[in-house]
């Protein structure tokens, strides 16, 4: 499975994976002492929903494109609204131009002053692209290598003692489920109070229970599954639903992430929706 970013920016995985993190980085935020994320796969960043690989999918009307134009809604947690007020912000910026805000562009706008985000691209071209968006933004440093190394190399983060590992990988490998537990154990051996968030795609079912499992075998605790499907997980071959593992969330975070996908299944997918938030394994 190709996931790279370009092709499938602004769909319903980017939609889950997004409001996901802007409630992480609200979490991170009421208090007061700085943080630090590392975005290990970070892409361009920045994406034209008109461009020829968003085109060639037009996955985002399935995502952004259902929720665009949804009024505001009191009782949806408020991660979803400001999640909307970036993405809404952002194509304003481009003077109404479909331009959809990647993990990065959407964490460096939550920053604070003293709050750090390290970005990794390994791809030449997408590197470049993501040195350009934030060559004005001091606060965000962009590192030309792989994801996966970065874990070694830069946790702890220097700039702050806590923080978010957010782990994007494209799931091109066959081995990518196994690499991605290998890393998540790397993180938190070597950022043990920092957040670990790791996206992985939902074909079948047999990937992510083996994934999970062998988390789970190596020893790892309070670790927090987040899935929404489109539908019944049973053809291989289709993208069929979005997870996130989450390793040291947030306090209460369940009940934000339920909320969450609760909020999300009214808009997305075409009747079959469902979100789990399950426990891999408590602290």
């Amino acid at each position: 499975m190709n996931y790279r970013h370009s092709y499938h920016a602004g769909n319903f995985a980017d939609v889950m994976k997004h409001v996901v993190l802007v409630a992480l980085i609200d979490a991170l935020r009421r208090k007061p002492s700085a943080f630090s994320v590392l975005d290990t796969h970070a892409g361009i960043g920045m994406y034209d929903l008109s461009g020829r690989e968003a085109q060639a999918t037009g996955e985002w009307h399935g995502g952004i494109g259902r929720l665009l134009d949804v009024p505001p809604d009191p009782e949806a947690p408020a991660c979803i609204g400001e999640w909307l007020d970036i993405v809404r912000a952002t194509i304003a910026a481009h003077d109404g131009q479909m331009f959809y805000p990647g993990s990065p562009a959407i964490v460096a706008d939550m920053l604070r002053p003293g709050d750090t985000l390290t970005c990794c691209e390994l791809h030449p071209e997408d590197q470049r692209s993501l040195r350009r968006l934030f060559r004005n933004n001091p606060a965000v440093s962009v590192h030309g290598r792989n994801g996966y190394e970065a874990v070694t190399a830069l946790l702890p983060p220097r700039q702050a003692k806590r923080g978010l590992v957010l782990m994007d990988p494209p799931f091109e490998r066959t081995d990518e489920f196994h690499t991605l537990a290998k890393a998540i154990i790397t993180a938190r051996q070597r950022f043990g109070n920092g957040i670990i968030a790791a996206w992985y795609p939902i074909k079948h079912r047999a990937p992510t229970h083996a994934f999970h499992n062998a988390l789970k075998d190596a020893g790892q605790r309070n670790l927090l599954a987040l899935e929404l499907t489109l539908r019944p997980p049973l053809d291989p071959t289709r993208l069929n639903g979005s997870g996130l593992l989450i390793a040291n969330p947030p306090f209460r975070f369940e009940q934000t992430a339920r909320a969450i996908l609760t909020t999300l299944c009214r808009y997305l997918g075409d009747g079959e929706t469902q979100a789990e938030v399950e426990w891999v394994v408590p602290e």
